[in-house]
């Protein structure tokens, strides 16, 4: 199966009615805050909750017979697992999935309940890659490469026939980039449907591979990122060589704007995106200028986040805009000053969460104490006249993180 607009026509046909057609609707709220006129494709609708669904089917449907019984191995931080885990599941085909051992619980499980085996080796895609080979090789498995496979890569291009057959009007796409083989499907077909079209690749600042791989530069790759699932050290030679010659530009975006992104989706659209599928909404959030007034297409392309990491980034998120505010004061240790406080701040409209009173610390007088106040607010205004207030009152006031506010 060679790249092409008719092979990744082909594909669509294949994987109907067994993927889902994710809708592309405008997000009129997402344009007001970015400025440019937005569409977003949600990918995370998909039964595994991201788009590798399609690539995985395609793959999975052109193997032999003989290569059915064997089974199939991939390695993946989690989507491509848990797509090939599914339709294997669904084929009846064997399958066993490599992940890096910090690959999200959530995902992890999600795979296992798909009927795969699952082996974790390594930090890296890098380690999980080694191990896949050195396991599909023991057992004679069938290898499911996660992007860099003419299948693969076909089967991700479906997302681009769809949004630009729903959306004809769309002037750049924007996608994220781990290993290339969504953008290098996506820019196939939309440039084969829509040569002036712009597709603009993203990614995370932490793992420039794709963009240094085009600048033959040879760049640095690591650290933690909340887009783990794009988080790739070496890109595929087959999306290189579609990348080069079909994507207009890549943008990186630094660790701050995805995190914004994903608390913008889940407060402002009401739907979950991982770090990965918000890579896109990022790039809109750091290059203003790039997209402004620009019908632009997003690809929500994941929805698998930690609960627990999405809980962290939106009260971090309420901090960011004054919502939540955490302070200590400082005041004499004498009766009725705690009621004086929360009396102030209640008429002033703040709504207290918590409150810590702490008497024992060794920079606080002898016959003084602290009060650690959590408090919700309408907005940084808001916030600020609180403080004013306190302080007009005669009482010593400091700004917490919410981490300090709970030492």
């Amino acid at each position: 199966m060679s790249v092409s607009l008719d092979s990744i026509r082909a594909a669509a046909q294949l994987i109907s009615g067994a993927v889902m057609r994710t809708p592309c609707l405008p997000a009129p709220k997402l344009s007001r805050l970015t400025g440019a006129d937005v569409w977003v494709k949600y990918e995370n609708l998909q039964v595994t909750n991201a788009f590798k669904e399609r690539g995985a089917l395609v793959k999975l449907s052109a193997l032999s017979p003989d290569e059915r019984r064997r089974g199939v191995i991939a390695m993946s931080a989690g989507n491509h697992a848990q797509a090939v885990a599914y339709h294997a599941g669904r084929l009846g085909i064997p399958a066993t999935i490599v992940m890096p051992k910090p690959t999200p619980f959530v995902k992890v499980a999600a795979t296992r309940g798909y009927g795969a085996r699952v082996v974790l080796a390594g930090e890296m895609l890098a380690d999980a890659h080694a191990e896949a080979e050195r396991i599909a090789e023991a057992e004679g498995l069938v290898w499911v490469h996660p992007y860099d496979d003419e299948a693969i890569i076909c089967g991700q291009g479906t997302i681009a026939l769809e949004m630009l057959e729903d959306h004809p009007g769309l002037e750049c796409l924007v996608v994220p980039v781990g290993g290339g083989g969504l953008i290098s499907g996506m820019a196939t077909a939309a440039k084969a449907l829509r040569p002036g079209i712009e597709v603009i690749g993203v990614e995370a600042a932490l793992y420039p591979s794709m963009k240094g791989a085009l600048d033959g530069e040879t760049v640095q790759c690591g650290g933690a990122t909340l887009a783990e699932g794009i988080a790739v050290k070496n890109v595929g030679e087959l999306t290189l060589e579609i990348v080069r010659e079909s994507v207009d530009d890549i943008l990186l975006v630094d660790e701050a704007a995805i995190e914004q992104a994903v608390n913008a989706y889940l407060t402002q659209q009401k739907t979950m995106a991982e770090g990965a599928g918000a890579a896109g909404l990022a790039a809109l959030l750091s290059h203003r200028e790039r997209f402004a007034g620009r019908s632009v297409g997003l690809v929500m392309c994941g929805g698998n986040i930690d609960p627990r990491l999405l809980s962290s980034i939106m009260v971090r998120g309420l901090a960011h805009e004054g919502r939540l505010l955490s302070i200590r004061i400082t005041t004499p240790d004498r009766p009725g000053v705690l009621g004086d406080i929360s009396t102030l701040i209640g008429s002033l409209g703040g709504n207290i969460l918590e409150v810590s009173h702490h008497r024992l610390f060794l920079n606080v007088p002898a016959k003084g104490t602290t009060l650690d106040v959590t408090m919700e607010t309408h907005d940084r205004t808001h916030a600020q006249e609180i403080l004013t207030a306190l302080e007009g009152h005669d009482f010593s006031v400091r700004m917490l993180d919410l981490g300090e506010s709970r030492l």
